[in-house]
Parts: C-alpha cells; sequence; structure tokens
C-alpha cells in the first residue's frame, strides 16, 4: 500500500464516521440539476508526507498526473487564468466568454511587488530565496488576496504556501480552506508534491517534507458510495518519480517527468462536481 492511500482511506474513515452534515443548511453549491450540494464535513486535517521516502499519488484509483502537473504549471509557471492556455478543461465551468476565471490563482501569483533587492512575483520571490538566502523564514505565497476577490470566478481552495530548507532540504505548507476528497484531494497532493520537487530540483537542494493543512475537508453526498467502494479496494506499492536534468524553472515541461511502475486499479465512474 502506498503511504498516499493509506492517508486517504483513514481520512475518508474520520469523514465517513465523524464528519457533520450540512444537509439543514442553505448551501451554496448545486449540482447540475440544480438541487443543492450537501456534505459531510470536518475541520481540520493535518497530512505530513515525506517526499524522500516515496511519491504520493494514490493505487485505489489512477490519479490522471500529468493533468495535474498541466494544471500546477499552468498557475505557478505560466501565471494564467485563461483557460485557453491549459491543456484540460477542469476550468472550463468557471470561465468566461474569453477563457478568463478573473483575477484568480496565476493571476494573483504574476502580480509583482517591490523588495529591497529589487521587484518580483510571488514565484520569482520563493525562486530568489531559495538560492540567494535559503535559511529565511519568509518564503511564503498567498493568492488569497481580498481585495480581489470580487473578480475571482473561484475563490482560492489551495491559497498558501510556505516554504522551509532545512539540512539542505525543500519543505512546504501547503494550506487549503476547502478540500472535496472525491475529486480533488489528491490531485493536489500530488501537485504540490511535484512543485517541491521542482523547486528542490532548479534550486540545488533535495525534497524533504509535504504538509497539508485542510481547514474543511468534505465528501459530498453525492460521492459517499463512490468513496465507500473506492477505500475498499486493494492497494499497490507507491510508484517511483523520474525528473530529466532541469535547472530552469521555466523551460520546464509535463515532458521532463516520469512515474515508474505507476500501478492502479481502474475505475470508471463519472465523478458529478458541485458548482
Amino acid at each position: 500500500m502506498s503511504y498516499a492511500d493509506e492517508v486517504f482511506i483513514k481520512n475518508c474513515r474520520e469523514i465517513l464516521e465523524n464528519g457533520v452534515t450540512d444537509e439543514s443548511l442553505n448551501v451554496r453549491p448545486k449540482w447540475e440539476d440544480g438541487t443543492s450540494a450537501y456534505t459531510k464535513s470536518i475541520f481540520g486535517i493535518v497530512n505530513r508526507y515525506d517526499l524522500s521516502k516515496e511519491f504520493p499519488i494514490l493505487t485505489l484509483r489512477r490519479t490522471y498526473w500529468k493533468s495535474a502537473l498541466d494544471e500546477l504549471l499552468w498557475i505557478w509557471q505560466k501565471k494564467s487564468n485563461n483557460v485557453n492556455e491549459l491543456n484540460s478543461h477542469i476550468w472550463d465551468q468557471w470561465a468566461d466568454e474569453n477563457g478568463s476565471i478573473g483575477k484568480a490563482y496565476g493571476y494573483q501569483l504574476g502580480i509583482k511587488h517591490k523588495y529591497k533587492e529589487g521587484e518580483f512575483d510571488q514565484v520569482d520571490r520563493v525562486l530568489f530565496d531559495l538560492k540567494n538566502n535559503p535559511n529565511s523564514r519568509r518564503i511564503i505565497t498567498n493568492i488569497y488576496n481580498h481585495a480581489d476577490l470580487s473578480e475571482m470566478h473561484l475563490y482560492p481552495c489551495a491559497y498558501s504556501v510556505t516554504f522551509s530548507v532545512k539540512d539542505g532540504k525543500l519543505n512546504a505548507v501547503l494550506n487549503q480552506r476547502s478540500n472535496d476528497f472525491l475529486a480533488a484531494n489528491n490531485w493536489n497532493v500530488v501537485q504540490y508534491a511535484l512543485l517541491v520537487h521542482i523547486f528542490a530540483k532548479v534550486s540545488g537542494l533535495l525534497p524533504g517534507e509535504l504538509l497539508h493543512v485542510i481547514a474543511d475537508a468534505h465528501i459530498y453526498d453525492r460521492h459517499i458510495p463512490i468513496i465507500e467502494e473506492l477505500i475498499s479496494r486493494p492497494t499497490f506499492d507507491a510508484p517511483k518519480l523520474e525528473i530529466g536534468e532541469i535547472n530552469d524553472f521555466y523551460k520546464i515541461s509535463v515532458d521532463d517527468f516520469k512515474l515508474e511502475n505507476y500501478k492502479f486499479n481502474e475505475f470508471t465512474t463519472k465523478i458529478p462536481i458541485a458548482i
């Protein structure tokens, strides 16, 4: 069993057994047919993944890691907020007629700020500090910009990352206000595990730990039977992540990465998404 499977199963069982339902409340999310999308949720999950030991991807079902990486690069490398620059269609439902999702995600990372060392956007500031001031306790990104929330088509879910270098290893804390466990949990874990690997590689560091902090961890009502079946499945060992010779964050692509021996259970169930 991969460690990611172990953590996922544990978290899902906790939500199913101890989660609080919001069925009596006037909830915002709706299903495609217009009915309210209720959840069972718990407050405060903290998961720790040692990236030096294994890559944290589910084997209970396939996580489309190349699409996850493509989305990560869309946000962090392209600093884009336009779905026409993304290879998948997962953001289409939040885009306007021009493909924009508003002043969200990549848009926020690309805003330049003035520092005593010069002018940087948030991504370049992180890369600068990892190479020039790795002992800093101020290596943080934050895309939950209250001044621009009214112009975002979706508020950021994974909104802040804090980086910390200890003993030559790059560690990161991913803060997430809300996490749809079936649709997005491992997707986000895979993305930010990859980000740690990438930033470590281009900064001459080794990957350390990813700490994933989730405020509201939930399972939607229509996802419950799917989750129950999913966590009863057999599991496999974690695959091995292989990264090519990369040294420039802005020149890497999905093709620079491979997952060796990724085994998983087939999963053909269509997952309904609440909007």
